[in-house]
């Protein structure tokens, strides 16, 4: 009901100053479950992906949101949990596992969902490196996911930024990936990679972002120690962190679909990696969420 609420209250004043506009509003299925897969930019990600949805979106938000002490805690406490989001602990391993099955729980029910694989928000704007949570739920659950690109939100209100300034934003919503064949393979890392690198290529296609092959989280991290002050990791917007670089060109077609074949003719049993992508070292460990 609180949800409902909001977005009747928030979305006349939303449309009248940030005027929204989406592509691909189609590809969002009328009824069924679904994983939207977002990139995360702005704290008002959270406001405008669900307003040119006529469904209901059950998010995964950092369970930050719901202990956060202040007023600015209250309103975000309030407003994740009348709004029925999910809190999810970020650090990983078994603290993260309760989340994501009640994600999964929430798509047998045949209802949407929606996370934002990288994490946490972008520092700089950038496409950052996802994490394999998405790809695990919807092999699971076995439902679709759908990529969907927020334009133009970071430079509405980036990361530190008290208030938003008054500029058009947008969303661009991509074709449902579909990962059904690797149903039985949800245990399997190097699948999970693997999706959740073709669902990160996705994204990074139709946002038009810069590609940076590390964890949001970490390079919040180098930023925070390059002003010295490590406290300044979840602070304003900086751009200290190394340069990006495109997704390797073999993720393009990492998960094929059923009955095609990759470049050498042969269909594989199950997602082929860019030989050069990093593997699962210090900076590049996978991570559920």
């Amino acid at each position: 009901m609180f949800y409902w609420v909001l977005k009747v209250v928030l979305a006349p004043i939303l449309r009248v100053f940030w005027r929204p506009w989406v592509e691909g509003a189609e590809n969002i299925p009328a009824q069924g479950p679904a994983i939207l897969a977002g990139n995360h930019l702005s704290f008002l990600d959270h406001f405008f992906l669900p307003l040119v949805i006529s469904r209901r979106v059950t998010f995964l938000a950092k369970s930050d949101y719901f202990t956060e002490a202040g007023v600015k805690g209250w309103f975000k406490r309030v407003f994740f949990s009348g709004a029925g989001q999910i809190p999810i602990d970020r650090s990983g391993g078994k603290a993260s596992e309760g989340a994501l099955r009640s994600g999964v729980r929430v798509l047998r029910q045949g209802r949407l969902i929606g996370i934002y694989p990288e994490g946490t928000r972008s520092p700089d704007g950038r496409l950052y490196r996802g994490k394999i949570g998405v790809a695990r739920m919807a092999l699971e659950a076995g439902v679709p996911v759908i990529p969907v690109a927020m334009i133009g939100t970071f430079e509405v209100q980036p990361p530190g930024q008290l208030l938003p300034k008054i500029r058009r934003i947008g969303m661009r919503v991509g074709q449902p990936l579909d990962f059904s064949r690797y149903a039985d393979m949800a245990d399997d890392r190097f699948v999970l990679r693997s999706i959740t690198d073709q669902i990160m290529y996705e994204l990074m296609a139709l946002s038009g972002q810069e590609y940076v092959d590390m964890y949001a989280k970490r390079a919040k991290e180098e930023m925070a120690a390059a002003r010295g002050g490590a406290g300044a990791a979840d602070g304003a917007a900086d751009t200290s962190v190394r340069g990006g670089r495109p997704v390797p060109a073999a993720v393009a077609v990492a998960v094929t679909p059923e009955g095609s074949a990759t470049a050498g003719g042969e269909r594989p049993s199950r997602p082929v990696a860019a030989p050069t992508q990093p593997r699962v070292t210090d900076d590049h460990a996978d991570r559920a969420v």
